[in-house]
C-alpha cells in the first residue's frame, strides 16, 4: 500500500520543490500582479465582489435639504476551480541525475501554474465590450493612445493602468516607435526600445509582453498571429485565490518512485467592464 505525505511532512528534497515552485509561480505570472487579488476564505469556493456604480454630486442652495442618493452595488461572483500537474520521479532518476532534480521540478511546476493563471486572465480580454481593431492590422502606438483615451473618457483612474500584448504584436509596436528599428525618431522611448527591446511605458501605461494568450486567427481565415491584448485598469479583472500552489507526494514502493503533484485553486473574473479595452491586432511576423 502506498504511503502518502503532504507538504507539511516532506523530506528535504520535496521542501525544496515546494519553495522553488511557489517562488517561480509568483515571479513568472505577469497578470497576477496587474489585476485585483482577492482571497477566498471562510468556507465555500465563491467570492462575491461588490461593484459600485458612479454617483454624482450637484449644486445645493443654502438651507436646502439634500435629496437622498441610493447606493445599490451589484456584485460579481467568482468561483474557484482546481488546476494541477503531476509527474512520477523514480528513485533511479533522482539518484543518478547530475542536476538538482528538486529545483528543476519545482521550477517546472511553478512555471506551469503561472502560465495557467496568466492564460485564464488574458482570456478575459475578449470579454471587454470596448474594442480597438478587428484582427487584421498591426499594433501601433496609436492603438495604445486610443485605448487610453477611451478609458479616460470613462473616468477610469489614470493610475494602475497596464497594457498586455503578445510578443509578436509587441514587435510591431516597437517597429512603429523606432521607425522600423532605425534611430531616426531620436527620442528617449525609441532609444530605449532599441537598446533593451523593452517599450517601458506609453501614454502613461506600462507595456507588458506575454505569450500566455490564445491565437485567435481562426476567427479571421487566411491570417495568423492574431492575439487579443488589452489596456486595462487593475480593477477591470480579478483573481480570487482559494489555495496557492501546493505540493503533495505519494510513495509507490513497487514502482520505486514518488508521485509529485502540484495543485492550485483559484478563479478569475471581470469586475468593471468599462475599465478595460480589448486590442484585437494581427502580427506582421510569425
Amino acid at each position: 500500500m502506498a504511503n502518502e505525505s503532504t507538504s507539511s511532512t516532506l523530506s528535504e528534497l520535496y521542501t525544496e520543490i515546494v519553495a522553488e515552485a511557489q517562488f517561480v509561480a509568483s515571479e513568472q505570472s505577469i497578470m497576477r500582479n496587474l489585476v485585483r487579488n482577492y482571497a477566498i476564505t471562510g468556507g465555500g469556493k465563491v467570492v462575491e465582489v461588490p461593484v459600485y456604480g458612479t454617483v454624482s454630486a450637484s449644486a445645493v442652495a443654502e438651507a436646502t435639504d439634500l435629496s437622498n442618493t441610493a447606493i445599490n452595488p451589484t456584485s460579481v461572483s467568482i468561483t474557484a476551480s482546481e488546476v494541477g500537474i503531476m509527474t512520477t520521479l523514480t528513485d533511479l532518476a533522482r539518484n543518478s541525475a547530475p542536476r538538482n532534480v528538486a529545483g528543476d521540478i519545482g521550477k517546472l511546476f511553478g512555471e506551469a501554474i503561472a502560465k495557467k493563471i496568466d492564460t485564464d486572465l488574458t482570456a478575459k480580454f475578449d470579454g471587454f465590450s470596448q474594442e480597438i481593431g478587428d484582427g487584421t492590422t498591426a499594433l501601433s502606438p496609436a492603438n495604445i493612445f486610443n485605448a487610453v483615451a477611451i478609458l479616460r473618457k470613462n473616468a477610469v483612474p489614470s493610475t494602475d493602468m497596464s497594457a498586455v500584448v503578445h510578443p509578436l504584436n509587441a514587435y510591431d509596436l516597437k517597429a512603429g516607435l523606432t521607425n522600423t528599428f532605425a534611430n531616426s525618431n531620436a527620442n528617449d522611448l525609441a532609444n530605449e526600445a532599441l537598446r533593451s527591446g523593452y517599450v517601458g511605458s506609453l501614454a502613461g501605461v506600462k507595456i507588458f509582453e506575454t505569450s500566455n494568450m490564445a491565437d485567435t486567427s481562426g476567427n479571421n481565415p487566411g491570417t495568423t498571429g492574431d492575439y487579443k491584448g488589452a489596456v486595462f485598469h487593475r480593477d477591470a479583472l480579478a483573481l480570487a485565490m482559494m489555495q496557492d500552489i501546493k505540493i503533495e507526494t505519494q510513495r509507490d514502493a513497487s514502482l520505486r518512485a514518488d508521485e509529485i503533484v502540484a495543485t492550485s485553486v483559484y478563479g478569475t473574473g471581470e469586475i468593471h467592464d468599462t475599465y478595460g479595452v480589448e486590442i484585437n491586432v494581427d502580427s506582421s511576423i510569425q
